[in-house]
């Protein structure tokens, strides 16, 4: 081998480490807002979300040390509408376990901000970054600023007026963090060590990106239906109200309202949206097994139909359990796994430099 081809190989094999370790680094950054996004479902269902009063990047880090700090956070919250007519007379301790999971939240975020921050700099700083990738992660950076501040405006909604928070204001909350999610597994596939081309399915991709909307859509509609907590009722299935059809659907007016301020319509645009997402898992699943696809893509494909398919199945659970901490929880974080899944799929359909 001569000089300069050694060279070559020696440059070649530092570029497959750095990307390497590029890739572990998001799929850490993936791991940790699968967290928040759990923690955050968590903090929703045990109505946590209003404890703490106010946003303060860094000195909020630090939780109360002493019983004084304690009531001191108390008493703030004593004075917001949720504590007013619906927690009247909470215990301090009753008082301390919503502002754990709250403070958890809050943290799991500032960390997710310092495992970006920290490894970018580094990895730019010592030439492993890949230049088509570094407006990328800046851009991710920014995203997941914004979200802490969509994250404020989403709790200021209930400190004044309301005893929660604004669905509308939630549902953004929550599709944001799947935003995220997605985008930093599919730059986490964008770095891969392997090569796509061999798996190009131009066919495959039609449903691959129906599949990842219509997650993104029953994401957001699960939001609203955790926001009206309209999971508390009509806990039936497969029936609804008793019926397949309930009455009532377009009670409120203008009629665009049911759809997003309405728990009936909400949750039964839930169940029926979940049908369609199921029947194009199906159709995807059967597609790829009878059509001349990559193995490794078919077996994506089955994979997100099993998915799918539990996933509903928690979902009715949940229902008719009448919205339980665990399997509430399951639920979430079983949607953020099919997200995850139909990420990766799409983006393996492609070859390895996309963009």
């Amino acid at each position: 081998m001569t000089a300069s081809a050694a060279g070559i190989h020696e440059s070649s094999v530092e570029a497959f480490r750095n990307r390497g370790l590029v890739r572990a680094w998001l799929y850490l950054v993936a791991l940790m807002i699968f967290a928040m996004v759990v923690v955050g479902g968590a903090t929703r269902l045990t109505d946590s979300g209003l404890s703490i009063t106010e946003w303060q990047p860094i000195h909020g880090a630090i939780p109360p040390l002493s019983e004084a700090e304690w009531q001191e956070e108390f008493e703030k919250y004593q004075q917001i509408p949720e504590y007013q007519y619906v927690n009247k007379g909470m215990s301090l301790d009753d008082f301390k376990a919503i502002y754990w999971w709250e403070w958890a939240h809050r943290l799991l975020g500032r960390l997710i901000g310092f495992v970006v921050a920290v490894p970018l700099v580094f990895f730019w700083a010592t030439g492993r970054l890949e230049g088509w990738l570094k407006p990328r992660l800046v851009g991710l950076f920014l995203l997941g600023g914004a979200q802490g501040a969509i994250g404020w405006w989403m709790v200021a909604s209930g400190l004044a007026e309301r005893v929660d928070v604004s669905q509308y204001r939630l549902a953004t909350h929550l599709t944001l963090a799947c935003i995220l999610f997605a985008y930093t597994v599919w730059l986490a596939e964008s770095v891969s060590t392997r090569d796509n081309a061999a798996e190009a399915g131009a066919s495959a991709r039609p449903f691959a990106w129906a599949m990842l909307i219509a997650i993104f859509i029953q994401i957001y509609f699960g939001a609203l239906v955790a926001g009206l907590d309209a999971g508390m009722a009509y806990n039936t299935w497969p029936l609804m109200d008793g019926s397949v059809i309930p009455s009532g659907l377009l009670a409120l007016e203008p009629a665009w309202r049911n759809f997003f301020e309405s728990g009936l319509t909400v949750q039964f645009q839930h169940r029926v949206f979940a049908y369609l997402l199921l029947i194009l898992a199906l159709w995807q699943g059967h597609v790829a097994f009878w059509r001349p696809f990559e193995a490794s893509a078919k077996r994506r494909a089955l994979l997100i139909l099993v998915v799918a398919l539990a996933q509903a199945a928690v979902g009715i659970a949940t229902l008719l359990y009448v919205v339980p901490l665990d399997i509430a929880l399951t639920h979430q974080a079983g949607a953020i796994i099919l997200l995850g899944l139909a990420v990766i799929h799409l983006r393996r359909l492609y070859p390895a430099r996309l963009f």
